[in-house]
């Protein structure tokens, strides 16, 4: 197990940025990586409360950890820190004793002149999880967030 840094500038203010990271049509059009569809199947955006997210390749030669196309993962949600702070554990839904395990993903938000620095944390990741497609995952949805919050959605 593992665990990565991943941090970013988004043009808008932390109340936004945290409103983003707590509402399920929001999840299901930003942490999708390119080439994949979200669905939220739970979401209940509490300390505590629970969440289930499948996320399935569009292109071709994706391979899903939980089924042949589709990453399903479920967690909690541990704290949430309105504007400042998202803390969520969670884990792939599959039968590869490889992938299996407790991850937690620490958002945090920063203000800073013209928008907020967003950071995440992911703490144990399966090794079975390359380093290179777990950061390539976490950019792309970062650059995600970046559009969604400052779009037309806002």
């Amino acid at each position: 197990m593992y665990s990565t840094r991943i941090s970013g500038h988004v043009d808008a203010a932390p109340a936004v940025v945290y409103r983003a990271l707590t509402d399920a049509d929001a999840i299901a059009a930003w942490r999708v990586p390119v080439g994949m569809r979200g669905q939220v199947h739970e979401f209940e955006a509490r300390e505590g409360g629970r969440f289930r997210v499948s996320l399935t390749y569009e292109v071709p030669g994706g391979t899903g950890k939980s089924t042949a196309r589709t990453d399903t993962y479920h967690g909690r949600f541990l704290r949430l820190v309105p504007d400042e702070q998202v803390v969520e554990t969670m884990e792939f839904e599959t039968s590869d004793p490889a992938m299996r395990g407790v991850m937690t993903m620490t958002t945090t938000l920063t203000a800073t002149a013209g928008g907020t620095e967003v950071t995440i944390l992911h703490e144990g990741i399966p090794d079975a999880v390359s380093p290179e497609d777990n950061e390539t995952g976490t950019r792309m949805a970062l650059d995600n967030l970046a559009r969604y919050v400052t779009g037309p959605t806002t």
